[in-house]
C-alpha cells in the first residue's frame, strides 16, 4: 500500500502582509515555524516507525521551511523539485493582493479555461501550471516507496490530487481542491485493486491541538 501526505505550507509573510504569493520568495512567519513544527509531528503520528520515508518540495523558501522540520523528524534529505511551486503570477508577484485584483480576468464559465489568459503579464495559465505539477507528480510516483511526503502549496494541491487520481490534464478546467494553509492531505492507494483513494483532505486537527496547548 502507497500513502501520500501532501503538505500545504502554513502562514508565510505574504499572507500577513497582503501580497501576492505565486513565486514571490516569501517566508514563513513565526506561526508558520510553529505549526511547520506541528505538521511534522503530526506525520510523525501517522507513519509507522521504521517505514521508508521519501520527502519531496517545492524549492520556494516558505516550503522548505516547512520540509526542513519534517526533514529533522524522519531523518531524510528533501528532494527539492520546482515544479510543486504555486502558480505564477509573473508581474503581480510581491505586488498588494489588490493590485491583482483590480487587473485579474476571470476565467469564462464555458469555453477554453485552462489556456485562458487573466490579464497579468508573465502569469501561467492554468494549463502550464497543470502539467508541470502532473510532471513532478509522474517522477514521485515512479518510486515503489510505501510513504511519500509532498510539501507544496495550497493552489498547486489541486493538481497534486488531480494528477493522483488520474484526472486528465484536458479535463481539469473546473476542478478545485481546497484546503488551508498548514493542512494535510492524504492519498492512498491499495496494493489489490490499486484504487487510488483521497481519505481525507486539508486536516488541520494538528494545528487546532497547537492552538490548545499552553
Amino acid at each position: 500500500m502507497r500513502t501520500l501526505h501532501v503538505v500545504t505550507h502554513p502562514e508565510a509573510t505574504h499572507h500577513v502582509e497582503g501580497v501576492v504569493g505565486g513565486w514571490h520568495d516569501s517566508r514563513l512567519t513565526p506561526a508558520g515555524v510553529r505549526a511547520a513544527v506541528s505538521i511534522a509531528r503530526a506525520l510523525r503520528a501517522r507513519i509507522p516507525d521504521g517505514a521508508e520515508v521519501e520527502l519531496f518540495t517545492s524549492d520556494l523558501r516558505r516550503t522548505l521551511r516547512t520540509a526542513d522540520e519534517v526533514s529533522e523528524v524522519f531523518g531524510v534529505k528533501p528532494v527539492l523539485d520546482r515544479r510543486l511551486r504555486e502558480k505564477s503570477y509573473g508581474e503581480a508577484e510581491g505586488r498588494p493582493q489588490e493590485w491583482l485584483d483590480r487587473r485579474f480576468v476571470p476565467p469564462p464559465a464555458a469555453g477554453e479555461r485552462m489556456d485562458h489568459h487573466e490579464g497579468v503579464r508573465g502569469a501561467e495559465t492554468k494549463e502550464v501550471w497543470a502539467r508541470r505539477v502532473y510532471a513532478a507528480m509522474d517522477e514521485i510516483l515512479r518510486s515503489p516507496c510505501g510513504h511519500q511526503i509532498v510539501v507544496t502549496h495550497g493552489g498547486s494541491l489541486t493538481y497534486v490530487v488531480a494528477s493522483w487520481i488520474r484526472m486528465p490534464v484536458e479535463s481539469a478546467g473546473y476542478v478545485s481542491f481546497r484546503a488551508p494553509s498548514g493542512s494535510i492531505t492524504t492519498l492512498r492507494e491499495d496494493d489489490f485493486f490499486h484504487n487510488r483513494q483521497v481519505v481525507g483532505l486539508g486536516d488541520t486537527r494538528h494545528l487546532d491541538c497547537r492552538r490548545r496547548s499552553p
